[in-house]
């Protein structure tokens, strides 16, 4: 069957469909409570482990000078530029790292700092990555099957769907998209790929959703968001990267330094979930959060990207 080159008519325009406002527009979610949670007061030194559009980054900052120092990670050269303009009033107050928040511990000794009083981890894909079609995150812009959070890395999502056999990319999806049609749309993936490379968003999209049963394709969420979210976590290594960020991030806090997760997955919270109890019964954390704080139905209304956030926070003993 040959790969369609437009989007499928049977997709009504529902509620996954955004506005380009909705789109390009930036808000960091959970704001108030993470600034709240962080316990911020001039001085202290905190770390962004996912800078993106700096929008947390900014409040810490407000909050800790004079004094204070925020380190921003990101491993996105075009979030650290933007972010660095939009930081720019506070210069002097932060150092901004393209690296990935897996090698924290090296980034804050490169700074002669072996210790700080914060931490913040924002998981998951940005606003400005989204909204960038060459990325090729979303498949509501038609782009390359890129999905790659740091460009200089070698694996994009192209060479997942184009390269690995039909039950690798079954046990992709279903693991890491957790997706009950993952074979199906692996079957149909590889037969559309044995007469045509899949190269762009759009082909991909339209795949998955000719895979489904029709009583599938007009639900409220996009048919195609649990498999592009498995090749994104896959082509970024997200959940290993995740477990080994966070050790070093308790690790690296001082006493009563403060840890504040938001997690957007099921899959990244668990592993949140179950490291924070880990370091608690080893008497290294208390956990403030006992159950995860979600958005209220404001912020949601507001800022629908934020509907599936969870924030755990946890203190450092």
């Amino acid at each position: 069957m040959k790969i369609l080159e437009r989007p499928m008519k049977i997709l009504p325009k529902n509620s996954w469909v955004w506005t380009e406002e909705e789109m390009c527009r930036h808000i960091p979610v959970m704001y108030s409570e993470v600034l709240s949670y962080m316990k911020l007061l001039p001085g202290k030194v905190i770390v962004d482990c996912t800078l993106g559009e700096g929008g947390h980054s900014e409040g810490i900052l407000r909050k800790i000078t004079p004094g204070g120092h925020l380190i921003g990670i990101d491993q996105d050269d075009d979030a650290l530029s933007a972010t660095r303009l939009r930081l720019s009033r506070f210069e002097g107050s932060f150092s901004l790292i393209r690296d990935n928040f897996k090698n924290i511990t090296d980034v804050l000794a490169n700074l002669d700092l072996n210790a700080m009083d914060g931490v913040v981890f924002d998981l998951g894909v940005s606003n400005m990555q989204l909204v960038t079609p060459e990325r090729g995150f979303s498949f509501q812009f038609d782009g390359p099957l890129n999905m790659r959070m740091d460009k200089h890395a070698q694996i994009t999502a192209f060479d997942l769907v184009n390269n690995l056999s039909e039950e690798e990319i079954a046990n992709l999806i279903f693991t890491f998209g957790q997706e009950r049609y993952s074979r199906r749309i692996a079957s149909r993936i590889v037969r559309e790929r044995s007469s045509h490379v899949i190269t762009t968003t759009q082909q991909l999209a339209d795949i998955v959703v000719a895979s489904l049963p029709v009583r599938e394709r007009y639900k409220r969420t996009h048919p195609a968001t649990k498999t592009f979210m498995a090749l994104r976590i896959a082509v970024n290594r997200e959940l290993e990267v995740l477990q080994s960020g966070l050790t070093q991030a308790i690790d690296l806090l001082k006493p009563g330094g403060i840890i504040c997760v938001i997690a957007f997955h099921s899959l990244e919270d668990r592993i949140v979930k179950l490291e924070f109890k880990s370091q608690a019964k080893r008497g290294r954390l208390k956990i403030i959060t006992k159950k995860p704080l979600i958005p209220t139905d404001q912020e949601i209304e507001t800022n629908r990207k934020s509907r599936s956030a969870k924030l755990r926070v946890a203190e450092k003993l």
